[in-house]
């Protein structure tokens, strides 16, 4: 008859997780400032790699991209003007004028939601917190992309 009754703390991820900036989700809760973790020369090195990685990969996917592009392009006008598809250009051009009146409608208020501008000063924070670990991933990036 000891009946032993244990008491549980129950812990919502969810809810706990709402309250956490961005990085602290991916990285856990152990992730502050980088400044904490490692000296000058190692951020400059961690920033500088992984910007010139990202800026590698980002430029090889760009040409790919543009070129897929402009190649979709280039054969939709050779299929439009050998009569294989028909462009009703009507159409596309009211839909073009819809588009630009609900681009000028948006951007006239100038007013960000509030979940976006708490994402906006989650990320400056973060960027603020470590600016050498950023300056060198900038400085990797653009050699990336010039290599």
């Amino acid at each position: 008859a000891g009946v032993k009754e244990d008491s549980f703390n129950v812990l919502d991820l969810a809810e706990y997780t709402k309250n956490q900036p961005w990085w602290r989700k991916v990285f856990g809760p152990s992730s502050g400032s980088s400044a904490e973790k490692y000296n000058v020369a190692t951020q400059l090195v961690i920033g500088g790699v992984t910007g010139w990685c990202t800026g590698f990969i980002f430029q090889k996917v760009g040409k790919l991209a543009a070129t897929a592009v402009g190649g979709g392009f280039f054969l939709l006008q050779i299929a439009n003007h050998t009569g294989y598809i028909k462009v009703d250009w009507k159409l596309l051009e009211r839909d073009m004028n819809k588009a630009k009146q609900q681009l000028k409608f948006h951007s006239s208020g100038n007013k960000m939601s509030p979940k976006v501008k708490s994402r906006v000063d989650e990320v400056i924070i973060f960027l603020k917190k470590n600016v050498i670990l950023t300056g060198g991933f900038a400085g990797g990036f653009l050699l990336g992309m010039a290599s």
